[in-house]
C-alpha cells in the first residue's frame, strides 16, 4: 500500500548525494580549466553551474543528516523539516551562484566579446563531464524510478510530489546539468563555425535561464512542504484503509495527514471504536492504537479522537 511504501531510504539517498558530489567536483574543476584556456562563455557558465552544484551537495548532505535526528521535547514532531530548510538553501545557491552568474557573464560577452580558442579542449571536457554527470543522473534516476514503481507513480510525478527534497534536488540538478552540457556544446560549436562569440554568449544565458527555472521549481516545492504539505490522494486512501482494517476501529469519519519531513507523517483521525467500551477504557484503547501507528516508520505522530454518531463515515 502507498502509505507503507513511502518508507525511508536514507542509505540510497545519501549514496546518491555522495556520487553527485564527487562527479560535480571533478566536472567543476575540469570546466574551470577549460573555461580559462578557451575563453568560452558557455564553458564559463557551465563551470559556474558545476561549482554551484558542488556547493549545493554540502547543503543536501546536511539536509539528509540533520533531518534524521530523533524527536525530543524541544521538537515533538522531529527534525524532518530541516531537510526542506537545507534543500531550500541549495536551491537558492543554484539560483545565485549558477543562474545569475551564467546570465550576467553571457550578457557581458555580448556587450564586450572576448576571442575564444582551443575548442578541442572544450569538446573533450564537455564529453568527460557528460559521462560523469550521466553516471550521477543514472543513480538518481534508478532510485527515483524504484520509488515511483513502489508507489505506482510515473518517475517525473515522483520527482515532483515526493516528500524527499534531497533526491528531488539531485535528480533535477543532474538532469539540468546534462541539458546544460548539450546547450554549451552547441554554443561552442557555433562559435567555432561562425567565428562569432554571440552563439556562445547566448548559450551561457540559456544555461542560466535553465538553472533559474530549476531553482524556482525546487524553491517552490520546499516552500510547500515547509508550510505544511498534505499527502497525495493515493497515500490518504492507503492510510484510511489501514486504519479501517485495524481490529479495534469500526468507522473513520475524519483523517488529516501532513508531511513533517521526508517520508514522515503527522496523523490526526476521528474514529468509532468496535464494541461498546466503558468510558475508562476508551482512552486506553485510543492511546494503544496511537502507539501502534507511531511504530510505523512513516508516522511521526498520531492523534486519535472519538467520532460522534452523526458524523459521516469516510470510505477507503
Amino acid at each position: 500500500m502507498a502509505a507503507s511504501r513511502e518508507k525511508a531510504d536514507t542509505g540510497s539517498t545519501l549514496l546518491t548525494v555522495i556520487i553527485a558530489s564527487a562527479a560535480n567536483t571533478l566536472v567543476a574543476a575540469a570546466k574551470s580549466v577549460a573555461a580559462a584556456l578557451t575563453g568560452s562563455a558557455s564553458m564559463t557558465a557551465e563551470a559556474a553551474h558545476s561549482w554551484a552544484d558542488t556547493g549545493n551537495q554540502v547543503f543536501l548532505f546536511m539536509a539528509e543528516r540533520r533531518s534524521q535526528r530523533p524527536r525530543d521535547k524541544g521538537h515533538p514532531m522531529g527534525y524532518g523539516r530541516e531537510a526542506y530548510v537545507w534543500s531550500m538553501f541549495a536551491a537558492f545557491g543554484l539560483f545565485t551562484a549558477g543562474a545569475v552568474v551564467s546570465i550576467m557573464h553571457g550578457i557581458q560577452q555580448i556587450i564586450d566579446p572576448e576571442p575564444a580558442s582551443d575548442f578541442l579542449i572544450a569538446y573533450l571536457v564537455l564529453a568527460v563531464a557528460f559521462v560523469l554527470e550521466g553516471l550521477s543522473f543514472v543513480q538518481a534516476f534508478r532510485q527515483t524510478r524504484k520509488a515511483a514503481r513502489e508507489l505506482e507513480r510515473r518517475t517525473l510525478e515522483q520527482v515532483l510530489v515526493s516528500s524527499d527534497p534531497t533526491l528531488r534536488a539531485v535528480f533535477a540538478e543532474d538532469a539540468a546539468a546534462l541539458v546544460g552540457l548539450v546547450i554549451a556544446f552547441t554554443g561552442v560549436f557555433l562559435h567555432q563555425v561562425t567565428g562569432s562569440p554571440v552563439p556562445d554568449a547566448v548559450g551561457s544565458i540559456v544555461v542560466g535561464v535553465l538553472l533559474a527555472v530549476v531553482a524556482v521549481v525546487l524553491i517552490d516545492r520546499n516552500r510547500r512542504f515547509l508550510v505544511g504539505q498534505g499527502v497525495t490522494p493515493d497515500i490518504e486512501r492507503s492510510m484510511g484503509r489501514q486504519l479501517l482494517e485495524h481490529k479495534d476501529i469500526a468507522r473513520l469519519t475524519y483523517l488529516h495527514l501532513e508531511f513533517v519531513g521526508p517520508r514522515k507523517l503527522y496523523l490526526v483521525a476521528a474514529v468509532d471504536l468496535q464494541g461498546d467500551h466503558p468510558e475508562h477504557e476508551v482512552a486506553v484503547v485510543l492511546r494503544r492504537i496511537e502507539s501502534e501507528l507511531e511504530g510505523h516508520e512513516t508516522v511521526e505522530e498520531a492523534v486519535l479522537t472519538l467520532a460522534t454518531p452523526d458524523e459521516v463515515s469516510l470510505k477507503p
